[in-house]
């Protein structure tokens, strides 16, 4: 992303009303917004942030050419006064959010952006496009990886991503949802290890399967992972692996890697092609397989005592083809008149589009026995949590169901990346942020991370961030 301008790429109605702005005196009005969501996707019992790194990227790099500023003349619709502040532009406000890898959960800001009105309504698209990718392969890449139970998980969906840039930032966020690597060359960018194995058509291009093996063996003799399945899996396939693997890859020194498998019934050729290897000498050999897989089809195959140990999930990971759309949106929570805070309050029938007000803090609660997490809890941005005393996690949902929380740690989850348009905030290393995911997954309870009908993690409201919403709720209900 540093590579290219994407300014541009905005929802046309943020340049209207920036115009707009600016021709009412507002160019220097401050104000608030949060990026947050409604709901997990899969109906899972959190999400995983991701893409913060390519959201500092165009951050940093805003900026209207020639060619920006004649287009949008060219479309009569701007002031030339406007025209000449986007020419002149410079990126100034102070951003928050929540670090890459952290579980989130739906309703708590997970980027917060403070400053003038223009600039920040200005690049609500490019928040939610770049933070709603990437989140959305990132937990679908932990749901599978937990799927897996240990065994490793490939990224193998390049070919089905929607382009190439949800192909490379795919494959990245799937590595910070735990997956070993990649198929593309999402290395080259980004440090994700590589791994490939071979096409059907490589076994078809030579006149055998065994003399396709041979060449293969031959020309990467320490690499070795053949495919197996492409006339007969237990007839030929595993028996012509074998072959190869005895007269040209343990004569020169080395073990074979493995076998993939990508069709028929995995568990029942799994087991076969194990005591196949198993007799041979080979139980160093593993197995893979692919084939339209996701975490579902992963978890039963398992519970039926397949023997696979390395999963290549392709077009169910990459798109997040059961729900292929993170919902978060960018709201505006607050403005400042003559410097203090107003808060705002989107209202709505639907009671879960109501928005909660103010500029806020995310915090979470950890026991300290245990170091599980305990709940979130929202509070304006200027309250503390005394860990010294109980705290009484407060339902916003169920206002009669009360809990005092003790023995506890409260982290702040809203780290600022942005202070007056100055990037202050250094990236982690993509490994680094990958073992934070692990690490922050497992605080979170067996019962939060079940795949169906998890339990409910709350996101609490402080008691004062609580009455002021009810006091905008009724402030607004009369007008």
């Amino acid at each position: 992303m540093d590579k290219m301008n994407l300014t541009m790429l905005t929802d046309f109605y943020e340049l209207t009303m920036a115009n707009g702005y600016f021709q009412n005196g507002l160019k220097e009005k401050q104000a608030y917004f949060d990026m947050f969501f409604r709901k997990v996707p899969d109906n899972g019992g959190f999400a995983i942030m991701a893409g913060v790194e390519q959201l500092i990227q165009y951050l940093k790099n805003l900026r209207f050419d020639d060619k920006d500023i004649e287009y949008l003349r060219s479309k009569k619709l701007f002031s030339e006064e406007f025209l000449q502040y986007l020419k002149s532009f410079k990126f100034s406000c102070d951003v928050w959010a929540v670090p890459e890898g952290t579980p989130i959960f739906p309703n708590e800001p997970v980027v917060s952006v403070r400053g003038p009105v223009i600039e920040a309504q200005f690049i609500e698209t490019m928040v939610l496009l770049t933070i709603n990718h990437q989140s959305l392969i990132t937990t679908k890449a932990n749901l599978i990886v937990r799927a897996a139970q240990g065994r490793d998980v490939m990224e193998f969906g390049s070919r089905r991503a929607q382009g190439y840039d949800g192909a490379i930032y795919g494959a990245r966020a799937a590595y910070i949802g735990g997956c070993v690597g990649t198929c593309t060359i999402a290395e080259k960018e980004f440090d994700i290890p590589v791994i490939g194995t071979m096409a059907h058509s490589w076994i078809q291009i030579f006149p055998s399967e065994l003399e396709a093996f041979r060449a293969y063996a031959r020309t990467y003799p320490g690499s070795c992972t053949f495919l197996v399945d492409t006339y007969n899996v237990l007839k030929s396939g595993v028996p012509n692996a074998i072959k190869v693997f005895n007269e040209e890859i343990v004569p020169r020194g080395f073990r074979p890697k493995g076998i993939r498998l990508d069709s028929g019934d995995i568990t029942y050729l799994s087991k076969e092609a194990r005591r196949m290897l198993d007799e041979a000498g080979f139980q160093d050999c593993r197995i893979v397989a692919s084939n339209s897989l996701d975490e579902f089809i992963i978890r039963d195959i398992l519970m039926q005592g397949a023997q696979v140990d390395l999963f290549g999930v392709g077009e169910r990971l990459i798109t997040s083809r059961s729900e292929p759309v993170f919902g978060g949106v960018y709201m505006l929570v607050a403005v400042e008149e003559n410097g203090e805070m107003i808060p705002k309050i989107k209202l709505s029938e639907n009671v879960g589009k109501i928005t909660n007000p103010g500029f806020k803090q995310v915090w979470r609660l950890f026991d300290r026995e245990s170091g599980k997490a305990i709940a979130d809890v929202l509070t304006a941005n200027d309250e503390t949590i005394d860990e010294s005393k109980s705290y009484e996690l407060f339902d916003p949902e169920y206002t009669w169901k009360r809990k005092n929380v003790t023995n506890f740690i409260a982290k702040r989850l809203l780290v600022r990346i942005f202070d007056k348009g100055i990037c202050v905030y250094e990236s982690p290393k993509l490994s680094e942020i990958k073992r934070y995911c692990k690490e922050q997954t497992d605080t979170l309870w067996d019962e939060v991370k079940r795949f169906e009908n998890p339990h409910k993690y709350y996101v609490d409201l402080s008691k004062p961030l609580w009455e002021m919403k009810e006091r905008l709720l009724q402030e607004y209900s009369v007008k």
